[in-house]
């Protein structure tokens, strides 16, 4: 503690409380962005957060995988020597839990910061809102690739376990992981764009989930009109207005993979590429759109 005269003659007192200046190592914006990249995954699936918030992510988990063990075991069972469903397949029939379980925890990765005014506190250190925006869409797009790829892993393993044909279900197998990956990127990028612009979850939920659902029912009735007039191909651009129809039908077209399902499809070569511009499009602008807004915060 010392004294020192002030102008009016008043001693002043300084403390010494003991403070003392950090000393160890800077680990800089890239350790901070990889935390926060680690933290968000794990909130992303519930984990380190109360059991409440565990429920529906992993809910959503079990309803991706018990369709898929089941139907392992059963082919397995029967020795019938094939999945009766294709890997690709399989996640265009769970597309609806696909898009929940976006709906429901985009919001929790980037409204909650928004509700809680959190944000500028994570910009007041070395991360720049590139670094914040980067580490959030990344650990988006990696929970929804886990959701996607947990039943993917599963039917491959149990065709081996099944002695089921290798080659075939490895290369399928493939097939599975590009849609899966196409489906992460995808989702995850309108999802989170989606639900930067308001700080209320429910708002953020409702509106993912309408844009998804919406699209998808609006592509159903404009394709059925067009096929019901005889304008098949030209109804397959229908995919450009839905997410998930715009995935299948572009891996549909990469890999040439049997579908029963008319809806899904492309409108010649042309349309395979366009398509493939499309998901490019999707990606990139919403990821730009992100870094956009929250340079804004």
């Amino acid at each position: 503690m010392s004294d020192t005269l002030n102008g009016n003659g008043r001693a002043d007192v300084i403390h010494d409380i003991g403070y003392r200046h950090y000393e160890g190592p800077r680990l800089g914006a890239g350790y901070a962005t990889r935390s926060l990249y680690t933290a968000s995954l794990r909130g992303a699936f519930g984990l380190g957060r109360s059991g409440k918030s565990k429920i529906l992510p992993m809910a959503m988990a079990v309803i991706m995988i018990v369709p898929a063990v089941i139907m392992v075991a059963i082919s397995i069972y029967l020795k019938s020597g094939k999945l009766p469903i294709e890997y690709t397949l399989y996640l265009t029939i769970m597309q609806f839990v696909i898009a929940v379980f976006t709906a429901a925890q985009a919001p929790v990765l980037f409204s909650r910061d928004l509700r809680f005014m959190t944000v500028p506190l994570y910009f007041s250190r070395p991360l720049r809102s590139s670094d914040y925006v980067r580490a959030k869409f990344a650990a988006m797009t990696s929970a929804v690739f886990i959701l996607t790829m947990l039943p993917m892993l599963i039917m491959w393993i149990g065709s081996i376990l099944g002695s089921m044909a290798f080659t075939y279900n490895l290369e399928h197998f493939g097939y599975g992981v590009l849609a899966a990956a196409l489906y992460a990127l995808v989702y995850a990028g309108i999802g989170s764009f989606i639900a930067s612009l308001t700080p209320r979850r429910g708002f953020g939920v409702a509106a993912i989930i309408a844009t998804f659902m919406v699209s998808q029912g609006l592509a159903q009735v404009i394709f059925s009109v067009m096929r019901f007039k005889g304008h098949v191909s030209a109804g397959h651009w229908v995919a450009m207005v839905n997410p998930g129809l715009l995935i299948d039908s572009t891996v549909q077209w990469i890999f040439s993979v049997k579908t029963d399902r008319p809806i899904i499809g492309v409108p010649g070569t042309l349309g395979g590429v366009v398509f493939l511009v499309w998901i490019a499009v999707i990606v990139l602008g919403t990821f730009a759109l992100l870094v956009r807004r929250y340079r804004k915060i």
